[in-house]
């Protein structure tokens, strides 16, 4: 065998050789994408993406009312009252304006979302208080306006609107209440994460002055809230959602920590305030809430009884990204490698 012809070979072998080390590769890092996916997949399944089971369903619904009926003096109570009762009810209760915009009224806050780590729940819960908790959502100022109606002196008329349907059922408002409209919201503006069924805002994460992610940093409150399907798209004349409408301006960029001492040790990054999982609150930059925690009495409910939301969850993600990218790197220098070994054959068959 000639010198050229040995070469040759010895060229022929080191590329067929590269291309079964990078075929290797690429089988590996997509049998670990696969077990990514499907970890994800089981926790959006979890999460109200999936079939939900008819009992937990019922049962979360139960508790959902019976926290918000605990206070039986709010307007959220007699929402909650009025659901199980026929349409013609309302009619004969409240004017025909208050009946044809009632399907403008959304719900209540805490019935709106659903938080799978109970920790998170209850902080989250006790960062937005119990006034915002009941808080009545209507999609349009029409909605607001036709649930109280004014004398000529500017005092509340009580046998219409909201009140005149409390009073007519012997559940009287006591007190103030706050509604939000979604349309007089100012929506997030910005992109949303790809292929997210959830339709999470992409948002940067926040960066030290080091460039870093803070340690800890499990995600932005507004995108650990779990919407079901009905409530993420759509619901404003603009097409939004209630994620980039009521949460983000609940939440706006608050941070969601594992631990008090990671979110401290992240104060240089946290400007619209931030909380961890074990009782931290930071309400805004520089406000501080110290003390014990206060249960509210009212929180976000989970999608089933149990939770299921990982304490990794983000890092898995960020996980599945780095290794799709890294397989799309192999693929290309295993295609590399291909065009060299049929330039490397090529040059053999021209000598013999």
């Amino acid at each position: 065998m000639s010198k050229p012809t040995h070469q040759n070979n010895l060229e022929i072998k080191r590329h067929e050789d590269n291309i079964k080390f990078l075929q290797t590769e690429i089988n590996r890092l997509s049998h670990s994408i696969l077990n990514l996916q499907v970890r994800l997949a089981k926790h959006h399944s979890g999460n109200g993406n999936g079939t939900a089971d008819e009992n937990g369903a019922t049962h979360v619904e139960e508790e959902e009312t019976e926290q918000i009926m605990r206070h039986e003096k709010s307007a959220a109570a007699l929402l909650c009252k009025l659901k199980p009762m026929k349409s013609h009810h309302a009619t004969q209760a409240l004017n025909l304006a208050l009946t044809k915009d009632m399907l403008g009224i959304i719900g209540v806050v805490a019935s709106l979302g659903r938080i799978d780590d109970d920790n998170l729940s209850r902080i989250l819960s006790e960062y937005l208080g119990l006034e915002t908790m009941l808080a009545i959502v209507c999609r349009t100022y029409e909605g607001v306006k036709v649930l109280e109606k004014y004398d000529g002196d500017g005092m509340i008329i009580s046998s219409a609107g909201i009140h005149g349907l409390g009073s007519s059922i012997g559940n009287s408002i006591k007190g103030r209440f706050q509604v939000i409209c979604l349309e007089d919201l100012r929506p997030y503006v910005g992109g949303f994460v790809a292929d997210n069924p959830q339709r999470k805002l992409a948002l940067p994460k926040p960066q030290l002055p080091n460039g870093e992610c803070p340690h800890g940093f499990l995600d932005y409150a507004v995108n650990m809230i779990n919407l079901d399907k009905r409530n993420l798209l759509s619901l404003t004349t603009g097409g939004h959602g209630l994620r980039e409408t009521l949460f983000y301006s609940l939440f706006s960029r608050l941070q969601v920590y594992k631990t008090r001492r990671e979110m401290l040790l992240a104060l240089p990054c946290i400007n619209d305030g931030a909380v961890s999982l074990d009782g931290g609150m930071i309400k805004e930059s520089g406000v501080f809430a110290l003390g014990s925690r206060k249960n509210i009495g009212v929180k976000f409910l989970a999608t089933t009884g149990e939770s299921s939301m990982p304490a990794n969850y983000i890092e898995t993600e960020d996980m599945l990204k780095k290794l799709k990218l890294e397989r799309t790197h192999v693929t290309e220098d295993m295609q590399r490698e291909q065009e060299l070994l049929d330039l490397a054959k090529i040059n053999l068959s021209t000598i013999l």
